[in-house]
């Protein structure tokens, strides 16, 4: 008897986006070797770990080399005194209560919104923005709960809720039932943010529907607007309705130490075939500690670093020198004449192309300015005619590749 294969990864009918932005990047490189190319396209950060991330780092490591406190598996769900620094740093000047037993450390929030999916049943209903994040999507149709790509884009079975400008990149609420809704704000790909009152309005609706929000703050720590909630859970009623994923990638330059967490609180409910209610915590938890073993401990002693007082300045500076960026850029396309938008609560910027194809415009970037881009429509049927820029390379990288753009002819 033949091995049968999922059949439902086959109708993913495209490459991962930043799979084939890496091979059209790469062919390109080997034939133009000499390119001085400037990545500005997948979110990786520059900036080397902070000091103190690092010396934690490093006496965790000793800690293992050393009998007395070596360390083997630890807890699946993370240790302690991470998860405690979370809650008192994170949450609790939101005014958030959480317990221990409600935060996850795992290696990543794209890892952590992959892998939720398989708690529910299959017939679950999914809502996406769109454009949208695609792990949101991709894992869906893996795991069965999608038809097919129409030849409009959009698979079919999922609701998708178009965050364009001619909304304010502001989704309508599902005009249909839905089950499952995934939200990410500040938004990836289009750096825009909801308002406390817009979010609320989507708790609303999740409580009146019986509906779940997986809600991806993983770029939080960029917001600088006041009223911009930096955590669902800042809306009344949210705790009953939402999970909440988190990342010290951008945060802390985590993107190669891998760490990150998820917020699942106890007040959240789903149901069984039979209607009868399930607590959603405990299955998240059974989830992790059969599938994973843990973040290793150095990784987390250093994730803890960014919460001492020395930590916290230098995170900052850190933060602060990608918002620079973000200023830059920014600014610099206005200046173009280019429609512009996120760059101000968020480190990506999205803008119109001009009057082009956003994989033909990320051709143009790449081959006559060297800059490595994201295309719009690898973010769903909405994101075609913009792309994205990052502000994680260095603050001349930037200024260069502004410059570098500026000259071109659209």
């Amino acid at each position: 008897m033949a091995v049968k294969v999922n059949e439902y990864y086959s109708l993913i009918q495209n490459n991962y986006l930043f799979v084939e932005i890496a091979r059209r990047v790469d062919e390109y490189q080997k034939e133009n070797p000499d390119a001085n190319l400037i990545k500005m396209g997948i979110g990786d950060v520059t900036r080397p770990l902070a000091k103190s991330v690092v010396e934690a780092f490093k006496r965790a490591v000793d800690e293992l080399g050393d009998a007395d406190t070596f360390r083997g598996y630890g807890p699946e769900q993370g240790y302690d005194f991470l998860i405690e620094d979370v809650i008192e740093n994170d949450y609790k000047p939101l005014g958030v209560e959480l317990k221990n037993s409600e935060v996850f450390i795992s290696d990543g929030a794209k890892c952590d919104t992959g892998n939720f999916q398989e708690l529910f049943s299959k017939d679950n209903i999914i809502a996406v923005t769109d454009p949208v994040y695609p792990v949101y999507v991709d894992s869906n149709v893996m795991a069965g709960r999608s038809g097919k790509m129409g030849e409009d884009g959009f698979y079919e079975n999922i609701v998708y809720l178009p965050a364009t400008s001619e909304n304010d990149f502001v989704p309508s609420l599902p005009s249909e039932k839905v089950d499952i809704i995934y939200l990410c704000y500040p938004n990836n790909p289009t750096g825009t943010t909801l308002t406390k009152e817009q979010l609320k309005e989507w708790v609303d609706y999740a409580h009146k529907n019986d509906a779940l929000i997986l809600f991806d703050a993983a770029y939080e720590s960029f917001i600088k607007t006041p009223g911009i909630p930096h955590s669902i859970f800042e809306i009344e009623g949210a705790k009953d309705v939402a999970v909440e994923f988190r990342s010290y990638s951008k945060v802390a330059g985590f993107t190669g130490t891998r760490c990150a967490y998820c917020v699942v609180p106890e007040e959240v409910y789903v149901k069984d075939a039979n209607g009868n209610k399930v607590q959603l915590n405990p299955l998240w938890n059974r989830r992790q500690s059969t599938k994973f073993n843990g973040v290793s401990y150095p990784v987390q002693r250093a994730a803890q670093a960014i919460y001492t007082p020395e930590g916290k300045k230098e995170i900052q500076e850190n933060l602060d020198y990608y918002v620079k960026n973000a200023q830059v850029i920014r600014e610099s396309l206005e200046k173009m004449g280019l429609k512009v938008y996120g760059g101000v609560d968020s480190p990506y910027i999205w803008f119109k192309t001009p009057n082009i194809d956003s994989w033909s415009f990320f051709d143009i970037l790449l081959k006559e300015a060297h800059v490595v881009s994201t295309p719009g429509a690898g973010f769903g049927p909405s994101g075609e005619g913009y792309l994205r820029l990052t502000a994680f390379n260095t603050y001349e990288n930037t200024v260069e590749a502004m410059d570098r753009i500026s000259k071109l002819e659209f």
